[in-house]
């Protein structure tokens, strides 16, 4: 492919990498409800605020992710806000899918979506729109109800290791 929006190649990849460690990003969460209704969920630094009203979110995600299944038009996703505090749920996440949901740090929510313990933030909503965009996806999700944890420090992702932000 020609298209240099999708530059295939060692250089373009090496330089995409290295320009996105050292942007910082704030790590969320997301939860969903598989096919066969077993939890899944994965981190996403891509989390972003598309619209107030409707309360819109979007965020992005490899199709290839183990998560992929759940992401349907109509099925429903929480999506938890980290913060220092919340790291562990960071890592537990990010690890191997068949260990994401041992243990006793979520609980089932609103439709039975995993909702995380101990974040600073959920929402929950049900996936509006699915872009597919090359092997990854843009999803919608219209918010349709939350609630507020405790309050912390932001979680920060940068040079592939998890931060609290300095305060200036």
């Amino acid at each position: 492919m020609n298209d240099p929006l999708f530059a295939d190649n060692d250089a373009a990849t090496d330089a995409f990498k290295q320009a996105f460690r050292r942007h910082a990003a704030g790590v969320a969460a997301v939860t969903s409800l598989a096919p066969d209704g077993r939890p899944v969920g994965f981190t996403a630094t891509s989390v972003a605020s598309l619209a107030a009203a409707p309360p819109l979110v979007t965020f992005n995600m490899a199709r290839v992710s183990s998560a992929w299944p759940a992401m349907t038009v109509g099925n429903r996703v929480a999506i938890h806000t980290l913060g220092p505090r919340s790291r562990h749920l960071a890592v537990k996440l990010a690890a191997d899918n068949s260990v994401r949901f041992e243990g006793d740090h979520w609980k089932p929510g609103p439709h039975g979506v995993p909702i995380l313990e101990g974040v600073t933030s959920w929402m929950l909503g049900s996936i509006v729109e699915v872009h597919p965009v090359a092997s990854n996806a843009v999803i919608v999700v219209q918010i349709e109800v939350g609630e507020l944890g405790d309050e912390d420090d932001a979680l920060l992702y940068h040079e592939r290791e998890y931060h609290r932000p300095l305060k200036l």
